[in-house]
């Protein structure tokens, strides 16, 4: 008998029964993106804003009852700077990593959250069993990238969700885009998408893909997928971790329910 496959059998089943059942998710201890508590923001106080190397996090001219603050968590690279260096506790540190929203909007902070998203559903019936998902990288620094390989580990087993990784974009339902999306990228990626059957659909992944990230404007790249191709889901986070990325796919298929709003998860 191989050596792999008596280790195997020792070790017996290692896949989590999340999210299919109560259970780790493999995120215990992970640091999330920052929390915005607008009760705690002074108003002499810009200290998280100049930090902010995205610009996720920008002052109003006049403030409202939301607060001072703008913050677009679609912009949020999670590097964390906002929280260590707010001195009132107005940005704090949270394990609220299930940012995936079908609106780019839903990713903006607000005091009075927006409706859910009505979402066109009847398309996706057919696909909620089965989804068929092509990945391109549009300039990823490859952390996106480390990410998507853990799903397809003994740990997540993406297979078991019906959800399947494809070469040929003519066998898939889902365009799952990482980066920023370079210049040299814009042609390719369109592509892919034409080569794609209807229906068809698109992810962004990553912070680069929602809004460009630490590369937007940079002179070989542009300001994320919106503008390029028509976005579905959003999923910001640099990178998004693997739980957050299977949450935003069963989300997407209706499987999970979407957790943000107003660019607050729901209690």
């Amino acid at each position: 008998m191989p050596l792999w496959t008596l280790l195997g059998l020792r070790q017996g089943k290692q896949t989590a029964p999340w999210p299919l059942a109560e259970g780790a998710d493999g995120q215990a201890a992970f640091i999330g993106m920052p929390r915005y508590n607008s009760d705690r923001c002074t108003e002499e106080c810009r200290a998280c804003a100049d930090v902010c190397p995205t610009k996720a996090i920008t002052i109003r001219l006049q403030a409202a009852e939301s607060g001072r603050l703008d913050i677009d968590y679609g912009r949020c690279i999670v590097c964390q700077l906002c929280t260590e260096t707010c001195p009132t506790g107005a940005m704090t540190r949270s394990s609220d990593w299930a940012f995936g929203a079908r609106r780019r909007q839903d990713l903006v902070w607000q005091s009075s959250p927006f409706e859910p998203s009505s979402a066109d559903r009847a398309s996706r019936r057919g696909f909620r069993r089965s989804l068929h998902v092509r990945h391109v990288d549009a300039g990823s620094c490859n952390g996106c990238e480390s990410e998507l390989q853990a799903l397809n580990s003994p740990f997540y087993n993406l297979h078991r969700l019906g959800i399947f990784f494809t070469a040929s974009p003519r066998f898939a339902d889902l365009l799952l885009v990482t980066g920023p999306v370079t210049y040299a990228m814009l042609t390719p990626l369109r592509a892919t998408y034409e080569a794609m059957p209807e229906p068809r659909w698109v992810m962004a992944i990553g912070t680069c893909a929602v809004s460009g990230g630490i590369a937007e404007g940079g002179y070989a790249s542009g300001h994320g997928l919106d503008g390029v191709l028509p976005v579905d889901v959003y999923l910001p986070g640099c990178p998004p971790n693997p739980a957050a990325i299977i949450h935003a796919l069963l989300m997407f298929l209706d499987r999970l329910p979407q957790r943000v709003q107003g660019g607050r998860l729901g209690e």
